[in-house]
């Protein structure tokens, strides 16, 4: 399993990056940004999860987005120096690729592809992030849980997600009861088997079900922006 990313550079401009990656393992919980942190290192994950969350100064947050296999954080970083404008935290367990934003300019500079790639991401993260605004404020948190299950499971290689609760109320704005009551639910209805910090996924198809129209609408956006890998019809 490779980023995607990574997989639609043609020989000639992995050749440019490849050498520079280096490849790591982040555990669940790491902090990788904080807002106003200088962007100097671009994460491209294989498998995993890493989330956007926006802070509000009574230390409240909401997660505006998810990076996975799909796309890589702190990207617009290969363009010019950027500060982040979100908390980067590690969602699940991630394998990933790393580069220096120095490096990864450079590439830029040199590749029309490797442009193209940093400025239709930039375009799919946009959209992502204006559709979770809507979805935050008009959706249920119980269709919100399920498209964020099915978001994570697409970008992780297993059907059990390790989660806190603590974490998951963050994830969707909301108090940790009410994460707990909305699990029950779901696992009554045969879709999830939930655990303290672990969901297992019964039925994807009952979640789809469930799920808001968001998770389609940015599964479709990445799939237009972001082309296949390399030798990929």
């Amino acid at each position: 399993m490779q980023n995607r990313l990574l997989a639609a550079l043609t020989p000639a401009d992995y050749g440019l990056v490849g050498p520079h990656l280096t490849h790591l393992d982040l555990e669940r919980g790491r902090l990788l940004y904080d807002p106003g942190d200088l962007i100097d290192t671009v994460y491209f994950p294989h498998d995993g999860v890493i989330s956007l969350l926006t802070l509000m100064e009574s230390g409240a947050a909401i997660e505006s987005a998810t990076i996975g296999r799909e796309g890589a954080l702190g990207l617009t970083a290969a363009v010019a120096p950027r500060q982040s404008l979100s908390r980067a935290i590690v969602q699940t367990p991630c394998r990933a690729a790393r580069i220096s934003a120095t490096q990864l300019h450079e590439a830029w500079e040199r590749s029309p592809r490797v442009r193209a790639l940093v400025d239709n991401h930039a375009e799919a993260l946009f959209g992502h992030a204006a559709q979770s605004v809507a979805c935050n404020a008009l959706h249920s948190v119980e269709a919100r849980f399920c498209r964020w299950l099915l978001t994570c499971r697409d970008r992780i290689s297993t059907d059990t997600v390790a989660l806190t609760q603590e974490f998951l109320a963050d994830m969707l704005g909301v108090q940790r009861t009410t994460v707990t009551a909305v699990a029950r639910t779901l696992q009554a209805r045969g879709y999830i088997r939930y655990r303290r910090g672990v969901v297992d996924i019964l039925d994807r198809a009952g979640l789809e079900s469930m799920a808001c129209e968001c998770y389609g609408v940015v599964r479709r956006t990445y799939e237009r922006l972001l082309p296949a890998p390399v030798g990929e019809v």
